[in-house]
């Protein structure tokens, strides 16, 4: 049986583009392991994907895992769209390239190796880990911002 395991993860960005943080909380029973970085050039949508690819990155082996996010344009993109973009060979319904493309990409193989549920949670609700995401991922992308100024 496939361990149980949260992923709650978030991105933030100072501008889009501009300078940006990621970051994601592991949970497993009463483990947790914190994860966080930064881009001096970045968005705020390629922060959000990151968080949730850095998450998944750190697992050593198949996991049953929800994943907690806060953006739609995350969960509905690997829950909704992917499947049209590979089949249209990247381009999204307005025949336009697909966005962080190399991004998805890797995020697909990532949930490929997992059972994956993903739970949308409204962002600043007063959710806890969303809440210290928030609060890594902003502080990442000032210390991004102090480090390689615009």
């Amino acid at each position: 049986m496939k361990k149980r395991t949260i992923l709650y993860t978030d991105g933030a960005c100072l501008g889009n583009p501009g300078a940006g943080g990621w970051a994601s909380i592991l949970v497993y029973k009463n483990h947790r392991k914190i994860l966080s970085g930064n881009e001096a050039d970045t968005t705020n949508n390629r922060m959000e994907l990151i968080a949730v690819i850095k998450g998944l990155s750190a697992l050593k082996r198949p996991v049953n895992i929800t994943i907690v996010t806060d953006s739609k344009y995350v969960m509905d993109g690997i829950d909704k769209w992917i499947t049209n973009w590979k089949q249209n060979n990247w381009k999204t319904a307005a025949k336009k390239a697909v966005k962080n493309k190399d991004l998805w990409i890797k995020l697909d193989e990532l949930c490929s190796l997992h059972q994956v549920d993903w739970q949308w949670i409204k962002g600043h609700s007063g959710h806890a880990e969303n809440e210290e995401c928030d609060q890594i991922a902003q502080t990442e992308a000032r210390r991004m911002q102090i480090t390689f100024p615009n």
